[in-house]
């Protein structure tokens, strides 16, 4: 990791980078009998990082090995966190990778979170990346034999403690996360700074069209969408809407579109332009709202309004065959929030994906 960067604005690694990381380290070491000091990752970016390995040992029929997490000049509770990897031969099934959350890693026990309850705490993206990575270096190891990863991160159920785990439903330890790999200061000053001068670029080379997101997955879904517009009209926002959107205003540019999914788009349609899930609940009886306004029965409107995600909610429409209805819904409930607060700045349009990367819908102000 580079460490000439000014303080502030180093990058880290996420909890499912770390522990592909481990989980690939503890395979060579069941292939080899000895477990490296260093591996190299395959991040869910396509980058290629060499992590130090601790703790390795391997016995033959089982591997151990750690990463330990560093979260760059963004440290969260998880940062400094042992992420480990336990590794053991399956002879009865072949070619299979069986992914197992041990102690640490939380347990889901409520639907909304796109992950199956009563499993690990473990989300999409980074089980995919454990499982490439450890294909990637088991080959011939699997023609014979399948592979269980256990996952487990000593003191993780404290460590959640100070997360809103609980509140979603997650129990027993922290979740495993990650949709680039990479861990980015979001919440620090300097990233702030960075988002207003990003919006400055775009405005003072000469483009007329800002295009802000929330993160790396919606920024790949509006650059598919918007291809024909330079890479300078990018700005990843983080959380940070109000200070984009005011840099906008004043450079004047003449149209702002907004990349997200539901759990944003809900915090922005209910008037915050600050979106860090510390900073406020979603407001879920919004949700519900728009779930009557589009004809649900009232025992699910009830069900939504109780949700502590907006995910739940989105997941409920899709059941009744409205996703899309949903999500356009939103969206202009997004648009109409921000446009009155703005009126006159700059023509709004809102992009609205899905966890997928799918398009479900756009608004736009008039």
């Amino acid at each position: 990791m580079e460490t000439s960067k000014k303080r502030g604005t180093r990058t880290g690694f996420t909890t499912g980078a770390c522990s592909a990381a481990a989980a690939r380290a503890a395979c060579l070491g069941l292939i080899d009998g000895t477990v490296p000091a260093t591996v190299d990752c395959l991040l869910p970016n396509g980058q290629q990082v060499t992590f130090a390995v601790i703790d390795g040992r391997s016995d033959g029929g089982h591997a151990h090995a750690v990463v330990i997490k560093d979260a760059g000049d963004d440290p969260d509770c998880t940062h400094g966190a042992l992420l480990t990897a336990d590794v053991r031969l399956l002879p009865d099934a072949p070619g299979q990778v069986r992914l197992q959350g041990g102690n640490g890693v939380g347990k889901v026990t409520l639907a909304g979170l796109g992950l199956a309850v009563g499993g690990p705490a473990i989300n999409p993206v980074p089980r995919r990346n454990i499982e490439d990575n450890v294909r990637a270096v088991a080959g011939a190891l699997l023609e014979k034999n399948g592979l269980e990863i256990t996952l487990s991160v000593p003191g993780g159920e404290a460590m959640a403690q100070k997360t809103l785990n609980a509140r979603l439903g997650i129990i027993g330890g922290i979740s495993i996360l990650g949709t680039t790999g990479i861990v980015r200061p979001y919440s620090t000053a300097a990233f702030r700074a960075s988002v207003v001068q990003g919006v400055q670029v775009a405005a003072r080379q000469g483009q007329d069209t800002v295009v802000l997101t929330t993160g790396g997955r919606t920024e790949q879904f509006v650059m598919r969408e918007l291809a024909q517009l330079p890479s300078a009209c990018f700005v990843q926002m983080g959380d940070f809407l109000r200070y984009a959107l005011d840099t906008a205003a004043e450079e004047k540019l003449h149209h702002v579109v907004i990349g997200g999914m539901v759990g944003k788009l809900t915090k922005m349609a209910q008037g915050e332009t600050i979106t860090h899930a510390g900073r406020a609940e979603v407001d879920t009886g919004l949700l519900a709202d728009i779930a009557r306004e589009l004809g649900a029965a009232a025992d699910v409107c009830t069900d939504i309004a109780g949700a502590e995600t907006a995910r739940y909610a989105a997941e409920r429409m899709a059941e009744l065959g409205l996703a899309q209805a949903f999500h356009q819904r939103l969206a202009q409930r997004v648009v109409d929030t921000l446009a009155g607060r703005y009126a006159g700045k700059f023509k709004l349009t809102v992009l609205v994906c899905d966890f997928e990367g799918n398009k479900m819908a756009q608004a736009q102000s008039t």
